[in-house]
């Protein structure tokens, strides 16, 4: 590490300690040529998982666009807020690790957790998220999916 005073290149490590998030690491150091102390923080560079749209248009995973959306398939439901925030941390975790070794997930991948998520949670939600998700076109689309619905009860 370079010295701010002298510039040399040369230092020791007097102290080191976790910060108290757990996420970066300070150091004391003292130049090696002058004395002079310094401290320096060492921090994990993280990559921000990034969604692959259908159009193939890349974006940065966002947390409050999954709960807005899971939010509105959920309006006027008996489901309280922790489920919700159970739902979009779990889907939230898993799309980190579905994503950790590209730092990329598909929009379709989230999607259909989010719909397997609701399908366990309220199935009026489930229908509703299909309906925009699966881009339902006409009444027979739904009629179908409620039969399914019916059928695996």
């Amino acid at each position: 590490m370079r010295c701010p005073l002298c510039g040399n290149l040369e230092d020791r490590v007097i102290d080191s300690r976790l910060n108290s998030s757990g996420t970066a690491i300070r150091r004391r150091r003292e130049c090696a040529k002058c004395g002079y102390r310094f401290t320096s923080y060492e921090h994990i560079e993280e990559k921000n998982l990034m969604v692959i749209k259908r159009d193939g248009r890349r974006e940065p995973f966002d947390i409050l666009k999954l709960e807005r959306g899971i939010q509105k398939s959920l309006e006027k439901r008996p489901v309280s807020q922790t489920n919700v925030e159970e739902i979009v941390h779990q889907i939230a975790d898993d799309a980190a690790i579905k994503g950790r070794s590209t730092h990329e997930i598909s929009s379709e991948e989230i999607g259909e957790m989010v719909l397997n998520n609701l399908y366990h949670l309220d199935r009026v939600a489930y229908v509703r998220f299909a309906s925009v998700y699966r881009m339902f076109e006409n009444v027979e689309e739904f009629i179908k999916e409620i039969e399914k619905l019916s059928k695996n009860k």
